[in-house]
């Protein structure tokens, strides 16, 4: 649109009467009101008025002027056509100024009774047979208007069909019942600005309107979309309404200062009608402001402010457009409209006069002249010029959304009137009331493009949105389209790879308060009211942020994924548990198989020396190879703690472990009462272990009571596999013993019989010095003893994947030392003391250890019967008391000591007891 033509019409088109009032009019059998503003302002000469009087208008819109020419081209279209079979169609246009109160004004007459000879509006309490002057409206060009318009409407539900009004609440059907627009809501076009400025990474903006019902609601509507998207609005600017109130120019300077001052706001959206955007930019071109300006639909095609000098200096304007459809034959009738009288029509009869006046000069003087013009000047020049025709000027002016939603609002109420006139005579005005035709417009379906389209139950035309991008090409300002909007689907859609590389170029400019948070990173608000003013922080330790400017940073989904900081994402953690080839598993693998290879040579050389006293001394081949096999289960078990844990091994390794140390402590238990009971001389304690003597029944049972507390552990409280999140970067598979108590009870019952063992063996410490098994016995135990008193504190402060190695390691400490203990001193007799393994050397070394052993008894039981004698006899003199003469062998009968089977002792009572205690054990 070229500038504001600023010119006063007081004396050439001053009001006299309503006709006067009229802009452009025809008659017809069914007459449709026009509503436009025409004039950018109206004149106030009083600053207070005293009179009522409906004042005229300035600043001639070249844009508006267009629109109320599509209204008349489609009207007269219509009439051509066979659309309403031979109903003709009329007009009657008026000038709002682009204020509510002549479009009141307007409005009134629209509301005046039909045929009257003068312009009365009854008060009626029922307007439902009541004609009014017009069956409906198109228009108001803005919003504010609109809504004031609308409700006097109301009162008779005379329809309103507006192709520029698209303030978000003229949707209420509650408030506006017969409002209708051709265009869609400005819900859509700020929602399409929100994920414009969002998807471009901008998230501190400025926001500029009017201070009017339109600007205030266009902006609390983006307002709520943009904090939907993110978006912070660093300031708002509100301009006055209208041109004539006398802050205007302070204000746009207050509102350039803004601009300039905010640094970090690059981008600036503006809801303003052309001529305050034609009045901001000029102030912007002088500061040389330079940002990316968001147009509304109200300016965003305005070819009057694309060709302000230097307007590529502000930046870069990006605007959202109705979207257009065919207007060829609109421009057609643009060029044959010098041929159009002007009786009817002074609007056209105004700009053929401005025409006259500036048409000798080029293209940008000839914008200039116009809005210079005052009323002097223009009725001066216009007496002394001829009207010359300015080709293709306002085809060049056109904004093709506005004027295919013009057209379209037309043919929609001719086609409701259509429905009307199917069975009526609408010859006659009469025919059918407003309300009857709002009915029916409800309903309409319009043919555009090929595509049917209708309006809503908000009484909306949900067209799409052009996305227009201002460009310089040949050094003009170019209005161009770069994508198109969809409101339903809410997402943009692009012609080629090239429109779609224009809008990824406005991502290049940075406007927000704080820097992007990398992913990463989260924001940290600080103490700024705008949620987009923050800190980036890094994601802690088991977080990660993926995107930009995320408010907060995931935690890692579950146990098995961590993260470092600063993190764009989730690893998974490593699995650990002792493996094969683990060097410390290797380790005791080879420990647990050397242990394994000692057994079996120890069962070969028990086997090899079968028959030896040894041999025989240890309980027989019998016992040894169970005590061997249940080492060699201990070594076995070792291996069910090694590799990945399963629930078999959990259940096997403890019960295996448990019952074969039980085995093998019940065995060594029943060689410990046997050397007992060969050379105890205590009768009482003899008598006590031939009773507990019983060598398969205490084996069986003591082995039996740890296989139930196993069975039940594992029928209960059986282990289990357990994953270990202790460490941070990893799982540590392991197994849990699934009751503590059961595996303490377990290790007490093995303690137990180990301790008993241990006392008997204690009890026979003084063996003879070449058959010490009890001594070794004892010092086996003792070893247990230790390896388990260690483990218990190490397994309970020890966590990893080396946790089964500590129990390994105990477990073979204390097989080992048993093992050691029982066996490695007897194979080193078979083996290097050949001499000492015959049954004379074992009779000889009992015989010994007897003699001493008879003596000493003798001794302490003479010594206890001098006592209760009173007397002190040696030990020579006792034997002469008691002298029997069998082969003149001094014999001894122990008081209190019941002779074997009555006999007498032998000469040699040492000898008959080394042979008895070698035949016992």
């Amino acid at each position: 649109l070229i500038p504001c033509f600023v010119i006063s019409t007081d004396i050439a088109f001053s009001c006299q009467n309503t006709d006067d009032f009229v802009g452009a009019s025809s008659p017809g059998d069914i007459v449709i009101g026009g509503l436009f503003a025409v004039h950018s302002e109206m004149l106030h000469p009083e600053e207070n008025p005293i009179k009522p009087v409906i004042q005229n208008c300035a600043g001639f819109e070249i844009q508006i002027f267009l629109q109320t020419l599509a209204m008349i081209h489609a009207i007269e279209t219509i009439n051509n056509s066979t659309l309403l079979s031979g109903v003709t169609l009329g007009y009657e246009i008026y000038d709002t100024c682009a204020e509510v109160t002549k479009a009141m004004g307007s409005a009134l007459r629209f509301l005046a009774k039909f045929n009257s000879s003068k312009d009365i509006v009854e008060f009626k309490c029922n307007y439902s047979d009541y004609v009014p002057r017009i069956k409906a409206v198109t228009g108001a060009s803005y919003s504010e208007v609109s809504m004031a318009v609308s409700r006097l409407l109301a009162l008779q539900l005379i329809p309103q069909v507006s192709p520029a009004s698209s303030a978000e609440i003229l949707s209420d059907k509650i408030r506006f019942p017969s409002f209708f627009r051709t265009i869609p809501s400005d819900f859509h076009q700020t929602r399409a600005m929100a994920h414009l400025i969002c998807e471009s990474g901008w998230n501190w903006i400025g926001v500029i309107a009017t201070d009017d019902d339109n600007g205030r609601f266009a902006l609390e509507s983006f307002g709520v979309q943009a904090m939907a998207n993110n978006v912070c609005i660093a300031f708002k600017e509100m301009l006055p309404a209208y041109l004539s109130d006398n802050t205007f120019h302070t204000k746009v300077d207050h509102a350039i200062e803004k601009i300039v001052k905010e640094t970090r706001v690059n981008v600036i959206v503006v809801f303003m009608r052309q001529f305050h955007v034609l009045k901001l930019f000029k102030k912007a071109v002088e500061r040389n402001v330079k940002k990316i300006w968001i147009a509304s639909d109200n300016w965003s095609a305005a070819v009057k402010i694309s060709t302000i000098p230097n307007i590529r200096q502000l930046g870069t304007i990006v605007g959202f457009g109705f979207k257009s459809g065919d207007i060829s034959t609109f421009q057609d009738f643009l060029r044959n409209l010098h041929e159009k009288p002007t009786d009817n029509n002074k609007f056209l009869h105004e700009y053929i006069m401005l025409l006259s006046v500036c048409a000798h000069l080029e293209y940008h003087d000839f914008q200039t002249c116009i809005s210079n013009q005052s009323q002097d000047d223009l009725l001066q020049n216009v007496e002394n010029k001829h009207q010359i025709w300015r080709d293709g000027f306002l085809n060049a002016n056109i904004e093709p959304g506005f004027i295919h939603s013009t057209i379209l609002a037309v043919y929609a109420i001719a086609h409701a009137i259509k429905g009307q006139c199917k069975d009526r005579n609408c010859k006659d005005p009469s025919a059918f009331t407003p309300w009857e035709l709002l009915e029916e417009l409800k309903k309409v379906t319009v043919i555009d493009d090929g595509k049917e389209i209708k309006f809503d139950s908000n009484g909306d035309m949900s067209t799409s949105y052009d996305v227009l991008l201002w460009k310089e090409i040949d050094g003009h300002m170019e209005i161009t389209t770069m994508a198109e909007y969809d409101p339903e689907k809410g997402d943009f859609i692009f012609e080629d790879e090239e429109k779609k590389k224009e809008f990824l170029d406005l991502k290049k400019v940075q406007s927000t308060c704080s820097q992007h948070c990398r992913p990463g990173q989260m924001k940290k608000v600080t103490e700024s009211p705008h949620t987009c003013c923050y800190e980036c922080v890094y994601c802690p330790e088991n977080h990660y942020s993926n995107q930009t400017d995320m408010d907060y940073c995931y935690r890692c989904n579950n146990k098995t994924y961590w993260a470092p900081v600063n993190s764009t994402t989730c690893y998974r953690k490593t699995i650990h548990f002792l493996a094969w080839t683990d060097w410390f598993a290797i380790f005791l693998l080879l420990l647990s198989a050397f242990g394994v290879v000692l057994v079996l040579s120890i069962s070969v050389i028990f086997t090899k020396n079968l028959n030896t006293p040894v041999v025989k001394a240890s309980g027989g081949l019998t016992v040894c190879y169970i005590i061997l096999f249940s080492h060699f289960l201990i070594f076995l078990s070792t291996v069910f703690f090694i590799d990945e844990p399963t629930e078999f091994k959990c259940k096997t390794r403890q019960a295996l472990f448990g019952i074969s140390f039980a085995l093998c402590i019940s065995c060594i238990l029943i060689k410990s009462l046997k050397i007992l009971l060969a050379f105890s001389f205590d009768p009482k304690l003899q008598n006590f272990l031939k009773c507990m003597y019983k060598p398969i029944p205490t084996v069986v049972t003591c082995t039996g009571i740890q296989v139930t507390i196993c069975t039940f552990w594992l029928i209960f409280r059986t282990p289990f596999v357990k994953q270990n999140f202790s460490i941070p970067r990893a799982i540590i598979l392991e197994c849990n013993e699934g009751s503590i108590v059961a595996f303490g009870i377990m290790l007490g019952y093995i303690a137990a019989l180990a301790f008993i063992c241990f006392i008997f063996a204690f009890k026979g410490r003084k063996l003879p010095e070449n058959y010490n098994e009890a001594k070794f016995i004892t010092f086996g135990m003792l070893i247990y003893f230790i390896a388990w008193i260690v483990f218990i504190p190490v397994y309970a402060t020890t966590f990893g994947k080396y946790l089964p190695a500590v129990e390994i390691i105990v477990v073979l400490i204390s097989n080992y030392g048993i093992l050691c203990c029982t066996f490695l001193p007897k194979c080193y007799i078979i083996i290097y003391k050949e001499e000492t393994n015959t049954k004379s050397a074992f009779l000889k070394m009992i015989y010994t250890y007897s003699s001493k052993s008879a003596g000493s008894v003798a001794v302490s039981q003479i010594s206890l019967d001098s006592k209760s004698s009173s007397s002190r006899a040696t030990i020579s003199d006792s034997c002469k008391a008691e002298k029997n003469s069998v082969n003149g062998n001094c014999h001894f009968q122990v008081p209190g000591q019941r002779l074997i089977k009555g006999e007498v002792l032998p000469k040699n009572a040492a000898r008959t007891m080394a042979r008895k205690r070698l035949s016992s054990i």
